[in-house]
């Protein structure tokens, strides 16, 4: 009797990869439609007690800054410069929240596992 090669089952395994490239395709799709949706929101975070707005898009840009008269002090370029670093740093953290939200729903709360596999 002569001895058959591949895999136990014979045409069961071409299925189930069939089913898991299905399965990372829809994945696929869904992180676009993630990644478009990310995209059109804005982040917006303050400093200084409000003084100091920034908001940033899905896409890391900055989109507005907006300063209050009283930051704006010739004598003090220092602190109005921390004060728009700690609204961007704080507008980008939004961002990476929300898009670390929307992969975990995603993943099903897969952890590493989903977060890693770069599509």
């Amino acid at each position: 009797m002569a001895k058959r090669g591949g895999f136990p089952g014979g045409m069961g395994m071409p299925g189930n990869m069939n089913n898991l490239m299905k399965q990372a395709q829809k994945m696929q799709k869904q992180m676009e439609e993630n990644q478009k949706t990310l995209e059109e929101k804005a982040f917006t975070a303050s400093a200084g007690g409000g003084a100091v707005e920034v908001t940033i898009s899905g896409k890391k840009e900055i989109t507005k800054v907006k300063l209050a008269e009283e930051v704006v002090d010739p004598d003090d370029i220092e602190m109005l410069e921390d004060l728009i670093m700690a609204a961007c740093n704080e507008a980008l953290r939004q961002v990476e929240e929300e898009s670390a939200t929307m992969m975990s729903k995603m993943t099903g709360g897969l952890g590493g596992m989903g977060g890693g596999i770069p599509f």
